[in-house]
């Protein structure tokens, strides 16, 4: 195998022992489950944690029992990990510590395979800079994403830590500065509403953080408070599973204006509650119209558009007029994404 050349900050590769590597204990990913933890943190608990971070359908993913099974099978890995090499003569595993931490259980189980060594990429000046920027590729905008929380939580990390302004943020991620800001939102809300409604950190269910980052959309907050509501009573819909299909949060500027949906979503859930705003007469004569004709009709209706009405939804972005814009907005904007149209 040829060496590869030194990437741009100055690494170098390099065949090292496993046994001289430490997983990272502040990688997200692992720092949202230690969480719940008492230090002192084994190794044994962060390889536990490494596994541990599902999506919103309680699934892992490709990133470790099907990563596990790749590397028995190719006795190896292809893409290098990366290290940092400290002054004790350890290293520290920048990225991919699910790989390192596979090496260190075949060697533990005894596994027969080359799990002495690991191929990496070791950094011996780099600064704290350079390891943000190396996560923030990997895992943010990368192939290797790590969950929404974790994500969440290392912006927020970078932005009241690391002093990263808003515009470094954006820069490293890629993306827009909304879905930067919608996503430290929804973390600095999450703990702050959430957490403290659980009887322990054990019950601490990071798969309902989207819930949080649906509160961020345009009217759910003002919807809360203009019913009355605050946003620990959201909090504790969304622990009672009021709330149960997430995406559905955008749904409560409607079922709120209406007094009848509000009593049946806190009594019967939000399943319930959408019936009743919904309008089942207008789905029924919908459902069979072609796509392309339900958007030339909705282009047509927005070229239509008085400014009376725009100023009309841009003073109540709760109202059901402009909460059916955001929606169409929002799935319109997923599928041209997907289909490559802009």
């Amino acid at each position: 195998m040829t060496a590869p050349a030194p990437d741009r900050a100055g690494g170098q590769y390099q065949e090292v022992p496993v046994a001289s590597i430490q997983l990272d204990e502040e990688n997200p990913r692992i720092a949202a489950f230690l969480d719940a933890q008492e230090p002192p943190y084994t190794a044994e608990m962060i390889f536990l944690a490494l596994g541990a971070g599902g999506d919103e359908d309680g699934n892992s993913g490709p990133t470790f029992s099907k990563l596990k099974q790749s590397i028995l099978t190719n006795r190896g890995i292809v893409q290098p990990v990366i290290l940092r090499l400290r002054d004790d003569g350890q290293f520290v595993c920048i990225e991919g510590n699910t790989r390192v931490a596979l090496y260190k259980d075949f060697l533990a189980a005894e596994i027969p395979g080359p799990w002495e060594r690991i191929p990496s990429i070791v950094h011996e000046q780099i600064t704290e800079e350079d390891v943000h920027a190396i996560r923030l590729q990997a895992h943010l905008v990368g192939p290797r994403q790590w969950d929404p929380y974790s994500k969440a939580k290392y912006l927020t990390y970078l932005r009241n830590v690391a002093n990263f302004s808003a515009d470094r943020l954006v820069d490293f991620c890629g993306g827009s500065r909304r879905a930067v800001t919608e996503l430290l939102d929804a973390y600095s809300d999450m703990e702050h509403y959430y957490r403290p409604l659980l009887e322990s950190d054990a019950d601490f269910d990071l798969r309902r953080f989207s819930g949080f980052v649906e509160l961020q959309k345009s009217g759910v907050k003002d919807a809360i408070v203009r019913s009355g509501h605050t946003f620990s009573d959201f909090a504790q819909w969304i622990i009672d599973e009021r709330i149960d299909k997430l995406a559905h949060v955008r749904w409560l500027p409607k079922i709120l204006r209406d007094r009848k949906a509000t009593e049946v979503f806190l009594k019967d859930g939000i399943e319930q509650a959408i019936r009743i705003v919904e309008g089942p007469d207008t789905q029924k004569q919908l459902h069979d119209v072609p796509l392309a004709a339900l958007c030339r009709a909705l282009a047509e209706a927005v070229n239509r558009i008085e400014f009376r009405d725009v100023r009309k939804m841009k003073d109540d972005p709760t109202s059901p007029t402009a909460q059916h814009l955001l929606e169409a907005y929002e799935a319109l904007q997923e599928i041209v994404n997907e289909v490559g149209l802009v």
